[in-house]
């Protein structure tokens, strides 16, 4: 089958039928979607919700083993229905084997790199949100990209559910950390959250779900004022304005006194901390000054520090010294806030932070 002209509700049209039949796609879809989506076949709604509970609860793909739906019901939805988005093309393992990579595509021909990394007894999902990036951080892979198309809530949970099946234990962690920026895609990562979280389904606890942005003032205010219980964490990358600027274009529109202002404000409605991400970059934002504008900075704000070593991706940038990186987080040591350094796993794949960019269709 060919599928193309994708609308925004998450559905295709064949375009090799004769008659362009609408092809509905189940992941993605609510509860109240599956159950209008059941009466559209002449079903009671309960059906809807029972097609729910199979796909995100005991997630399970295969429709002829969803033996409490009639089975005219499950002939109707394989001829009316496809499960998955995506489909997965290959998969790249770190010489550990704690940290995979998928390359999935989508049903249009585009491609998304989906991380799954494990740490003891931590698993975690590394997803992506859109095809290529708008934001354009000059460090960053996918930014090289540029802006393809926003990912369908589906599309989003699809990779979780996909790359489930394929960890050898429990997924403990989601981060929204993969390809594109998830507050330019809102309302579809904010969906895509709550099916995760939803406890008829996946059932994912809200603070083991992480959305990160490159500091999208707005959609942070609306984050806040909804009061969503995932975390937040925010790309920061520098310890003044300039900096930012330098390789995060779209501090101009965003600038760094009011982002930190509408962080501060969602750790105090939310009474939750916001962690902070610092991308450390070779003769940019690696000094002992920055480390101490940053101490200053951030104490009076609820938060934690995440210090990431730059993973290198050809470009002009480097990662600093292993002594550059030591001094930096040595002059941390008394900082207010808890202070982290993420090792990216899977930089030999190309699996780290900032590295995921794919070819397009």
């Amino acid at each position: 089958m060919v599928f193309e002209n994708r609308s925004r509700d998450g559905k295709f049209l064949i375009m090799n039928h004769p008659r362009n039949l609408e092809y509905q796609v189940l992941v993605g879809q609510s509860k109240t979607q599956l159950e209008l989506f059941a009466e559209s076949l002449g079903e009671q709604s309960y059906r809807g919700r029972q097609l729910f509970d199979w796909l995100y609860h005991q997630k399970n793909d295969i429709i002829d083993e969803m033996t409490d739906l009639p089975a005219l019901f499950r002939e109707q939805v394989k001829k009316s229905a496809i499960v998955h988005p995506l489909v997965q093309v290959t998969q790249s393992d770190s010489g550990s084997k704690q940290t995979k990579k998928f390359l999935f595509q989508l049903q249009d021909g585009n491609q998304i790199e989906s991380v799954l990394m494990k740490e003891k007894d931590r698993t975690t999902i590394c997803i992506s949100t859109q095809v290529g990036c708008a934001v354009n951080c000059d460090f960053c892979a996918t930014a090289a990209m540029g802006f393809i198309q926003n990912l369908s809530a589906g599309e989003i949970v699809d990779q979780f559910l996909q790359l489930k099946k394929l960890s050898s234990g429990p997924i403990t962690n989601v981060v929204f950390m993969g390809m594109g920026e998830p507050l330019l895609n809102y309302k579809n990562v904010i969906a895509a959250a709550d099916l995760l979280h939803d406890p008829d389904g996946i059932n994912m606890g809200a603070k083991r779900i992480t959305i990160s942005t490159a500091g999208i003032i707005p959609k942070i205010k609306q984050f806040t004022a909804e009061a969503h219980k995932y975390k937040l964490a925010i790309s920061l990358n520098g310890s003044t304005q300039e900096q930012r600027l330098k390789t995060m274009p779209i501090s101009a529109a965003q600038p760094l006194e009011e982002l930190l202002a509408a962080a501060t404000c969602y750790s105090r409605e939310n009474k939750t901390r916001v962690t902070f991400e610092y991308v450390l970059i070779k003769d940019i934002n690696e000094k002992i000054e920055d480390a101490r504008r940053l101490q200053e900075m951030l104490s009076p704000i609820n938060c934690k520090l995440n210090v990431i070593p730059y993973n290198e991706t050809g470009g002009v940038y480097a990662r600093p010294d292993d002594e550059k990186i030591q001094t930096f987080l040595s002059a941390l040591k008394k900082a207010p806030f808890p202070v982290t350094v993420r090792w990216s796993k899977g930089v030999g794949i190309d699996a780290g932070c900032g590295q995921l960019a794919t070819k397009t269709g």
